[in-house]
């Protein structure tokens, strides 16, 4: 196993960066549909920041009280008991307003967030499954299951706690200030004064933490990867005794990260430093431009109590606002992630042609007429880089209902012919043509309906085996068993401990891999394809079972046009027609006797095996 990562700084250093707002421009048609939620969880913030704004008036208003100092009117000519009870009746009031609202709020907010995540999630599903063969060669499963599962979970804090929570810090500085400006316009500006410089180093520290937790992010992925990587290669690990190699791998990735983290804990430290020194030199401030205000009779000690409240609660939402701002940073993060994977192409797409379904391809229960199963690559031209061809000018036809088998050295192309015309990949040059059209202008799904491949390794979901059979299909149980029955498979299939209704593991762990090929040959007869691709699909059968499996093979192919890539030539003597590849050009095509006679590369390869065996 031989991994290669790169450290998120070389990955983007020629990375373009979008500025806050438009990547948070990019969340707002996921609120759309929660309109409702968001205009009442906005409207809560006002009476939750006027509530806030009072109850330092209020406080101070008791202590003017038991100093004997001049009070709101309505407190001129009461007695202090009475005073006293219905400050604290008010304070009690706005304790409760902001108790309520708040868990109210609190609720709509999240609630938004999560509906907002799920969106994106199912949106990021939908396109990385659209996306070409080509992009998952190069892209690491880890990095996708960071990205859609990670990074995703991410986006709800934007709204939950970081866009909405940032309006509400706002909106409860801006009550305060008109507050203090109306109580005393001297101390109130010292203190608005203190909040430029605090302003200016929270900006400082959250770039420095949007780069931190974008590279901290890139290096979780590559860390995801490499775990990911050994894990479905735990065999190879083990048997090569390469675990100390890779938790040598490991720990250096894993050094990585906890370095990037650092940094972004340093930034995130230096913002609640900062705030809390500032907090601290303001009330210092309050004391002592506030005492001087109080001998010079300007104030009275109710105002200046009030105004050492004030202070404590003007910073505190903009420490909050910090805080949430770190969140936000993240979640900024995440949605540049998400966008750099949205914005990936979709390079294999259904052509007008298709999507308006003009051309269709007949199904079996329909009558046969023309050229139903035809095959056709013309001067077809492939390569997975650019000008690194693995397939070279092919021009060939298989008949209706013709069994052709390709064969040729490791890496002769033959794998690629069956992607291509599959439509995984598109070809470089030329076109493919089935049925006499272009697959280009047939709907992917369709094609893939009327071609059925079994490979040599299949894939097992997780669930139960009927639905590994129909993965998803609405065919009824009675289908299922025909299928089962048809490929021979069914006498196993009812041997399992709960039959049809067994529960597979994680890829199949629980079945033998040449209980696997059977069901994946069930898969297909159910489909009952028109053309039918066979990857070297009996390699891993024992003898007995291929026997079984051939007998099915034969009412598989009836009427069927087949490819069959075989290295035992042995099993394709009885084809009609054998396509010989040899670095990606069609080279001889003929029979199993007129290739023999020619005496060439066939011939060649043939001989070894049977010296071989």
């Amino acid at each position: 196993m031989t991994v290669s990562f790169y450290s998120a700084e070389e990955k983007t250093k020629s990375r373009p960066r979008e500025s806050d707002w438009r990547l948070f421009l990019k969340l707002v048609p996921y609120t759309r549909p929660h309109r409702g939620i968001l205009f009442v969880s906005l409207f809560l913030l006002l009476p939750l920041a006027i509530a806030g704004a009072i109850q330092p008036l209020i406080i101070g208003q008791a202590v003017s009280l038991l100093k004997e100092e001049p009070t709101w009117y309505f407190l001129a000519d009461v007695s202090l008991a009475q005073g006293i009870n219905i400050l604290v009746g008010l304070l009690l009031l706005t304790v409760v307003t902001r108790l309520v609202f708040a868990s109210v709020q609190g609720y709509l907010v999240q609630k938004l967030g999560q509906e907002i995540t799920a969106s994106v999630r199912e949106d990021l599903f939908v396109h990385v499954t659209s996306l070409a063969s080509s992009f998952f060669d190069r892209t690491p499963v880890g990095k996708l299951v960071t990205r859609i599962a990670s990074d995703v979970e991410a986006l709800g804090d934007v709204f939950a706690s970081g866009a909405i929570g940032v309006i509400s810090d706002l909106i409860s500085i801006i009550a305060i200030v008109v507050t203090i400006y109306l109580v005393e316009w001297k101390l109130a500006s010292m203190l608005v004064l203190m909040l430029i410089p605090v302003s200016g180093l929270i900006i400082y520290f959250q770039k420095k933490y949007r780069q931190a937790n974008y590279k901290a992010r890139e290096e979780l992925s590559s860390l995801n990867s490499m775990l990911q990587e050994n894990i479905a290669g735990i065999n190879v690990v083990q048997l090569f005794r390469r675990e100390r190699f890779n938790s040598e791998m490991f720990r250096s990735i894993n050094q990585r990260y906890r370095q990037e983290v650092d940094r972004t804990i340093f930034n995130d430290s230096a913002i609640s430093a900062t705030l809390e020194w500032i907090s601290l030199v303001a009330i210092a401030g309050v004391l002592w431009l506030g005492g001087l205000l109080v001998l010079g009779d300007t104030i009275t000690f109710g105002t200046l109590s009030a105004f050492i409240l004030y202070s404590q609660r003007l910073f505190n939402p903009l420490r909050q606002f910090a805080d949430k701002f770190t969140m936000f940073q993240a979640g900024f993060t995440a949605i540049e992630r998400i966008t750099e994977l949205m914005n990936e192409p979709i390079e294999i797409r259904d052509s007008d042609l298709a999507l308006s379904q003009k051309y269709r391809l007949a199904g079996r229960e329909e009558p046969q007429q023309g050229n139903i199963g035809e095959i056709r690559f013309e001067h077809v031209w492939f390569g997975y880089k650019p000008d690194e061809y693995v397939l070279k000018d092919l021009h060939f036809t298989i008949k209706p209902g013709e069994k052709v088998a390709l064969v040729g050295p490791t890496g002769a192309g033959k794998s690629s012919i069956i992607r291509l015309l599959c439509r995984l990949y598109e070809p470089s040059r030329g076109r493919i043509l089935v049925d006499g059209i272009d697959i280009r202008d047939i709907p992917q799904a369709e094609l893939r309906r009327y071609i059925g491949v079994i490979l040599q390794e299949s894939f097992l979901f997780a669930g139960d085996v009927k639905r590994n059979i129909t993965l998803g299909d609405n065919y009824s149980l009675a289908q299922v068993k025909q299928a089962a029955k048809l490929t021979n498979i069914d006498r196993f299939i009812e041997q399992l401990p709960d039959g049809y209704n067994t529960q597979l593991r994680e890829r199949g762990t629980n079945l033998s891999g040449g209980q696997k090929q059977l069901l994946a040959f069930a898969r297909v007869a159910i489909r009952n394809p028109r053309i039918l691709v066979l990857d070297e699909a009996t390699a891993s059968l024992d003898v007995g079972t291929e026997a079984l499996i051939q007998e099915a093979l034969e009412h598989l192919l009836v009427e069927s046009t087949a490819i069959i890539i075989a290295h035992r030539l042995s099993t394709i003597r009885n084809v009609d027609k054998i396509f010989v590849l040899k670095r990606g050009e069609l080279v001889e095509s003929g029979s199993h006797e007129e290739l023999l006679a020619r005496g060439g590369l066939y011939a060649s390869l043939y001989k070894l095996q049977m010296l071989g065996t």
